[in-house]
């Protein structure tokens, strides 16, 4: 199975399960819940993990890494999230628009666009099984 393929198979696993919600993270303004944690049965060693991040207003994420296996897919659910991946462009992304993390990228920003209401989105996970730690800030 290609990556896109597993990628709209969360999804579809994600909206067929009502998977339940258990709170992994929450910081100043930002909260994030993990919506769905599985290996992938046909990819040895490689797991598919997505989380819901949710932004109050005006709020954003310490710049940071992710796991350094994991190739990661973000859609805006709700809102408009201000991003910006290694040396690229800093973009505002808006409800229904995606983009895509390289593996030991640096996401330098990371917040909600607007001040006045919240932002959401999906950020889906195909990394390493071994991986634990999803998140670590630069300091």
């Amino acid at each position: 199975m290609k990556i896109p393929n597993i990628i709209i198979a969360a999804f579809v696993a994600l909206a067929a399960m009502g998977v339940d919600s258990a709170v992994a993270h929450d910081g100043d303004g930002q909260t994030v819940t993990k919506n769905f944690d599985a290996a992938i049965p046909n990819v040895p060693g490689k797991s598919l993990i997505a989380l819901e991040v949710t932004y109050a207003p005006g709020a954003s994420s310490v710049p940071h890494t992710h796991a350094k296996s994991a190739f990661i897919y973000a859609y805006v659910i709700k809102g408009a999230v201000e991003s910006k991946v290694n040396d690229g462009p800093t973009r505002v992304y808006r409800e229904s628009e995606s983009w895509s993390e390289p593996p030991g990228a640096i996401h330098s920003i990371s917040r909600n666009a607007s001040k006045t209401q919240s932002a959401k989105l999906l950020a889906v996970f195909v990394l390493d099984t071994d991986d634990k730690a999803l998140t670590t800030p630069i300091k």
